[in-house]
């Protein structure tokens, strides 16, 4: 029996499995797992033992790793021999899709406090829902009620001077080109303070379904 007979054997031995009918695919997936950890070959190298001329080897199928080195990798890793063994996962496609919102032409959404226009509007299934808004309120006591959903909100000031009121901090002064990066559940209300209404572009996260 070769060599490299022994190590399938002794793979579908410590594996629990069956024979296998397409090929493991272990170097593909070595480099997967390390990648998704943003990790280099020493990176690897350094956590298991391992050469990096041989992990190298390794991820290109240029040998079969003997079980000893499979040892090494899952200890280093931190993984579990099936999570080593799994197939990798396809390539996502990229749809290539795109909606164009030229000036003036957002889906307008004006309220007492503000003035929304939501931005490529036409496109359906987006991660993140891009919008500029005019902020009409002058004064917090505008607001009934906090500003909150579901999500998570990047915001940038495009023209004038806000303040931004939310429910766990003190009051924010933000001016043009300022930005901010918060839990939109958090009660929020952006108020201007500059002789003009402010302007500024938000992208909110979409809530994750359950």
């Amino acid at each position: 029996m070769s060599a490299t007979t022994d190590q399938d054997a002794a793979l579908r031995i410590a594996s629990g499995r069956k024979p296998f009918v397409e090929p493991l695919r272990l170097g593909e997936r070595l480099k997967e797992i390390r990648l998704a950890n943003h990790w280099t070959l020493e990176d690897v190298s350094q956590r298991t033992g391992l050469a990096r001329s041989t992990l190298s080897k390794i991820e290109n199928d240029q040998i079969s790793p003997t079980f000893t080195a499979v040892q090494k990798l899952i200890g280093g890793l931190g993984i579990d021999l099936p999570q080593l063994l799994s197939p990798p996962k396809p390539q996502s496609r990229t749809l290539g899709r795109r909606d164009l919102t030229r000036v003036g032409e957002g889906q307008r959404h004006p309220t007492p406090t503000y003035e929304h226009e939501l931005l490529s509007w036409q496109l359906a299934q987006k991660r993140m829902i891009p919008f500029k808004t005019i902020v009409r309120a002058r004064g917090f006591d505008e607001f009934s009620e906090w500003v909150r959903h579901d999500g998570e909100e990047f915001l940038i000031v495009l023209d004038g001077d806000i303040h931004l009121f939310t429910e766990f901090y003190e009051p924010l002064h933000l001016t043009r080109g300022d930005s901010i990066y918060f839990d939109s559940d958090m009660g929020h209300a952006l108020v201007s303070v500059s002789d003009e209404d402010a302007v500024v572009l938000s992208v909110c996260t979409r809530a994750e379904s359950s």
